[in-house]
C-alpha cells in the first residue's frame, strides 16, 4: 500500500476513528524521538556544565534502556 492510498483511506474513516488514528500516530512519534531529544539535551548540558564527572553515551544509553516501560 502506497502513502497515497494510506492517506486516502484515513480520511474516509469516522471523526472518531481518524482521531484515535492521529493519537496512536503522535505516540508512535513522540516515543521515537524522546531519546534523541534526550541525548541532544544531554550534549548540550555536558558543555555547560564543567565538571569533573563525565557520563559516556554507554551508560546513558543504559539508564535510557532502565527507565523505559515494559510493553
Amino acid at each position: 500500500m502506497t502513502l497515497q492510498e494510506l492517506q486516502k483511506q484515513a480520511l474516509q474513516l469516522s471523526i472518531r476513528d481518524r482521531t484515535q488514528l492521529v493519537q496512536t500516530l503522535l505516540e508512535s512519534l513522540k516515543r521515537e524521538t524522546q531519546p534523541t531529544l534526550q541525548r541532544k539535551n544531554l550534549s548540550r548540558l555536558r558543555g555547560i556544565a564543567k565538571s569533573s564527572v563525565t557520563v559516556s553515551d554507554t551508560d546513558f544509553e543504559d539508564e535510557l534502556h532502565q527507565n523505559q516501560p515494559i510493553s
